[in-house]
């Protein structure tokens, strides 16, 4: 490493747990981070500052304005023009640090590009919206044998889990037991967020990725932390893989294998039909949820509609959903994560 090298990383090195050797290892290794809202951007910003060598960044979505309370990376100019968050997080990232490799990828992550997109790095990050592509995300980790970091934030509350294929439960284990007491079902769009508890939750899970790519799983917690920074309740438990899981134990990837996700089509002029699968809603709870945030909120035994200029959306009580106004499907499954959850 040259001296500027030393300088810049200099006061990390001092702590005994990143040291010279660690700090090489971390210029060595490459890391990718799925989805660039508040926890991946956050995350990519420690990641990069600690010279994490190549650092990959993945997203479909672009700046707006209600991004920039929490969204550290973003500035009023990316909202403005409504650039790729993976672009505007690039072009920062890269001022911070010369030193390292940082590329942003506009991409909707899926089972066809999975491999293509992932397949190069040494740990996955997630800063993902939605449990689709998380699962996503497990089975290709899980089939590869890539560790990965699971993580989520909405209102006040947050959690994370590092997931290591073969040591550790991994997220099937943790949310297709019948369990769903760690996964949020709300989104930001619909009860909010504040910056603290994806900050915390993105320093959580930046801290845990310094011990892989830094050579210590010793010091890996292999927990599930959560934390509310409203309450200032915060638990730590240690989960057990699950013998019958799909993903781990019987290698079903069913949302790598394309068989899982919601299949989307189109019908009829610039509407764009979603068939969520296995999925029944409350119909009048969702209503009350969405009425603050969306236009023209009309709820009946069977449907509601709603508008998001300039789209309207129709959402049945099996889950299925229409998007009038577009003929992208990354649209459509962006809008349904956003108002709907997962």
């Amino acid at each position: 490493m040259s001296d500027s090298f030393l300088e810049k990383y200099s006061r990390q090195m001092l702590f005994a747990g990143i040291g010279t050797a660690g700090q090489r290892r971390l210029l060595e290794s490459r890391a990718a981070i799925v989805g660039c809202g508040a926890i991946g951007a956050a995350t990519g910003n420690l990641l990069v500052r600690a010279g994490v060598g190549s650092v990959k960044i993945i997203d479909r979505d672009f700046v707006e304005p209600s991004n920039l309370q929490r969204q550290m990376l973003f500035d009023e100019t990316d909202a403005r023009n409504a650039l790729p968050k993976a672009v505007a997080a690039e072009q920062k990232l890269r001022s911070i640090n010369s030193g390292v490799e940082v590329k942003g990828v506009v991409a909707d992550l899926g089972p066809q590009n999975a491999a293509e997109l992932l397949s190069g790095c040494d740990l996955i990050l997630d800063g993902t919206d939605n449990f689709e592509t998380r699962f996503l995300l497990n089975d290709f980790a899980v089939k590869s044998g890539r560790p990965w970091i699971y993580a989520a934030g909405v209102a006040s509350y947050g959690l994370t889990m590092t997931i290591r294929p073969g040591l550790t439960p991994c997220l099937a284990c943790l949310l297709e037991s019948g369990d769903s007491s760690h996964a949020l079902e709300e989104t930001c769009d619909t009860i909010g967020v504040l910056g603290p508890i994806v900050n915390l939750i993105a320093s959580w899970q930046a801290a845990e990725a310094l011990k892989i790519l830094a050579g210590h799983l010793e010091a890996l917690h292999e927990r599930l932390l959560s934390c509310d920074v409203w309450s200032g309740r915060m638990q730590s438990i240690r989960q057990a893989r699950n013998p019958e899981c799909r993903a781990c134990a019987k290698h079903d990837y069913s949302y790598l294998d394309g068989e899982a996700q919601p299949h989307i089509t189109l019908c009829g002029r610039d509407s764009v039909q979603i068939h969520e699968r296995s999925r029944a809603l409350d119909l009048a709870a969702l209503a009350r949820r969405l009425q603050p945030v969306v236009e023209d909120v009309r709820q009946n035994d069977f449907l509601i509609r709603f508008r998001v200029a300039p789209y309207e959306m129709t959402v049945f009580a099996d889950g299925r959903a229409i998007l009038k106004g577009t003929k992208d499907p990354a649209v459509a499954r962006s809008l349904y994560a956003r108002y709907l959850g997962a």
